[in-house]
């Protein structure tokens, strides 16, 4: 059988190295789409480096990812998640299945800068958080407005 891959953050490579790929064990790190909790009981898998990549580019845990390769994965353990569409084993995957495939690839550039050409207004191109004396953070959006504009 083929082997399937998984997209993790960096922070959670020892842990990794260590444990093998365990849902309960997301601590330090943010999943890759950002939550903070597992989506599912269960490990997310990929079935090809396409889509893999896709994860990577993805990426919203703040900082550089790793891809692993698994095998001995049986296609017909992934169970697909109502939400997502994509599949996870409801198991633990022992660090002895595990081959780091790709290290330390970069959070992806941030979004491109759009102007309505018709109106050359700005518009929303991010956030800004910022954090009050108090230790308060407050995210503000970011606009971008083309030179001349009274935005």
């Amino acid at each position: 059988m083929p082997p399937m891959f998984h997209v993790s953050s960096v922070r959670n490579r020892a842990s990794i190295q260590r444990h093998g790929l365990d849902w309960t064990r997301m601590l330090d790190a943010p999943g890759i789409a950002g939550s903070r909790e597992p989506e599912a009981t269960g490990v997310y898998l990929v079935p090809d480096r396409f889509t893999a990549q896709f994860f990577v580019r993805l990426n919203n845990t703040g900082g550089p990812v790793d891809v692993w390769t698994v095998d001995d994965v049986p296609a017909d353990d992934l169970v697909v998640d109502d939400c997502t569409g994509f599949g996870y084993v409801p198991y633990r995957i022992g660090r002895d299945r595990l081959t780091l495939h790709d290290r330390d690839l970069p959070p992806p550039p941030p979004p491109p800068v759009v102007i309505d050409a018709a109106t050359g207004s700005g518009r929303v191109v991010g956030a800004l958080t910022i954090t009050s004396a108090d230790g308060i953070a407050t995210e503000q959006p970011l606009y971008l407005y083309p030179r001349g504009s009274d935005g």
